[in-house]
């Protein structure tokens, strides 16, 4: 099993080094395809297009390469690096996400119930302190610790749609802007 922390300690400075702010670092894929997931942003458009996504792969690829040569491999095994964009139905892995994103729905699930219960959807309220404070349907506040969140991402709305506006739309032969399908970010894979 990876050591998610130590990736996220090399990885990060490779991202910040090119501007960009690091999402979420994760391995998924069992034995069968191991893959290490890294999610990415600039922070003034919280998105990366294919060229970014390519460049912070490289700078990852050389540095577990540097490591893998010094006998230091953080990873044991073959697998594949994906490198993408956090799309539109992103994570939130940040506090600072759960702020940002105040108005859209998510969906959240925690490590261990909270009031007799482990998932919550309906729309953010924001923060306080270390708490995430979300509306469910019914109008009652909930307010989650930020510490015991497992899993939280947005749920995909035509409002959401409407406020992740792309880069740009060069190439695409299409573009939908309302009931739009599941749209994933930029990615860029390879194997290792």
């Amino acid at each position: 099993m990876a050591d998610i922390a130590l990736l996220t300690q090399l990885i990060e400075p490779e991202a910040k080094a090119l501007g960009f702010e690091l999402v979420r670092v994760k391995m998924y894929g069992g034995t069968s395809d191991p893959t290490l997931q890294v999610m990415a942003e600039r922070p003034d458009t919280r998105q990366l297009n294919i060229d970014d996504c390519a460049d912070l792969s490289r700078r990852i690829s050389d540095v577990m390469d540097a490591l893998e040569e010094q006998g230091r491999d953080p990873i044991d095994h073959a697998y594949r690096l994906e490198v993408s964009s956090p799309g539109i139905d992103r994570p939130l892995t940040r506090l600072k996400d759960f702020a940002d994103w105040a108005g859209h729905e998510a969906r959240i699930t925690l490590a261990e119930k909270l009031n007799g219960r482990k998932q919550f959807k309906g729309d953010l309220a924001g923060v306080e302190g270390d708490t995430v404070i979300i509306v469910d349907g019914e109008e009652v506040r909930h307010e989650l610790p930020f510490s015991g969140i497992e899993d939280a991402k947005l749920v995909m709305t035509d409002r959401l749609i409407a406020a992740t506006v792309p880069l740009s739309v060069e190439g695409a032969e299409e573009v939908y802007y309302q009931d739009a399908p599941e749209q994933d970010g930029a990615t860029t894979e390879g194997r290792h």
